[in-house]
């Protein structure tokens, strides 16, 4: 039975716990664990449908990802439920030697990252998971845009072998994709033509992204071509660094440190395979802060208009290419 779409803004992680439901119906061997946060990350619808299957640890996140070793290593395949600053930094030993190093199939379900988390504050606005993941050998990292992408990375996580982090938020967020995708395909779509720069964001920077394109388009004659990188690693080169070659400069947009991210990581690309500048929209060298979610996004500069700043400060300095 094909799922309903959602029209309306909703929470990425409100997409994992019904994708998790049907995962769980169509293969006996999911299993899901959370660390006593099932009704945040909603891996408590799964724990509704198949009780059997379900296992509640506890604040024991580092305990979760041992016991999905074992189950992992007899047949099951486990997604662990825990938020973004739990599943990578209290636990991250059990899973670099735990689940990455021994290849095992289990998924990581990673909510609440970044600071639009919001009233919980610097300690639980997660913002260097993605960089711990990219750097973690055979782990594999995807930031969907919105709930019908993320409903289709859940999907796509059973047909993948190797361990994956998935990662997940708490507020609504818009529609950037109208119906839930067959796959996530390379994991780089072009969202929006354009001729002048790149704009290549993951997770909920994406719609704003698409806002700030507009915003250009708008104000500044601007045609902006926009990318939304879900599988941020590895990271897909070929349409990113055809993209490059049209416009010639890029500005990236991430919910986390620009370092060890979705920069970094369009960095290296262009580094390697066609050097533009790559300028970049994200956390610098600070932590978050409490106040609401879009609060916390406004103060960071994590929004439409950062992203149309940012592009206008590097549309300035973007190289002239003359040709004989």
């Amino acid at each position: 039975m094909t799922p309903a779409a959602a029209t309306e803004p909703t929470a990425t992680r409100a997409a994992y716990g019904e994708a998790l439901v049907a995962l769980g119906t169509e293969h006996e061997e999911v299993v899901a664990l959370d660390a006593d946060l099932s009704v945040s990350t909603q891996a408590a619808k799964f724990g509704g449908a198949f009780p059997d299957r379900f296992f509640n640890v506890g604040a024991a996140e580092a305990n979760m990802m041992s016991m999905a070793c074992g189950l992992a290593a007899t047949g099951k395949v486990p997604y662990c439920s825990t938020f973004a600053i739990f599943a990578s930094g209290r636990a991250y030993d059990q899973v670099r030697l735990g689940i990455a190093h021994n290849e095992l199939k289990v998924r990581i379900g990673a909510s609440h990252g970044g600071v639009s988390l919001g009233e919980d504050g610097a300690s639980h606005q997660m913002i260097e998971d993605i960089a711990l993941m990219r750097a973690m050998p055979r782990m594999q990292v995807i930031v969907p845009a919105d709930y019908n992408q993320a409903y289709a990375a859940v999907m796509h996580s059973w047909e993948h072998d190797e361990p994956m982090y998935l990662r997940f938020g708490r507020p609504a967020t818009p529609v950037v994709y109208e119906e839930i995708p067959e796959s996530l395909g390379d994991g780089v779509d072009v969202l929006r033509e354009g001729k002048d720069i790149t704009l290549i964001a993951t997770g909920h920077m994406v719609w704003r992204a698409l806002e700030a394109a507009d915003a250009l388009d708008r104000e500044d004659g601007v045609e902006a071509e926009v990318l939304n990188v879900s599988i941020v690693k590895p990271i897909a080169s070929q349409t990113i660094v055809e993209s490059l070659g049209k416009t010639g400069v890029a500005v990236t947009a991430e919910e986390h440190r620009v370092v060890g991210g979705l920069a970094d990581a369009v960095r290296q690309v262009t580094a390697e395979q066609h050097p533009v500048p790559v300028f970049a929209v994200g956390m610098g060298d600070e932590f978050g802060l409490s106040g609401t979610g879009e609060a916390c996004m406004e103060h960071f500069g994590l929004t439409a208009r950062g992203i149309a700043d940012r592009a206008r400060e590097a549309l300035v300095l973007k190289p002239i290419v003359s040709h004989p």
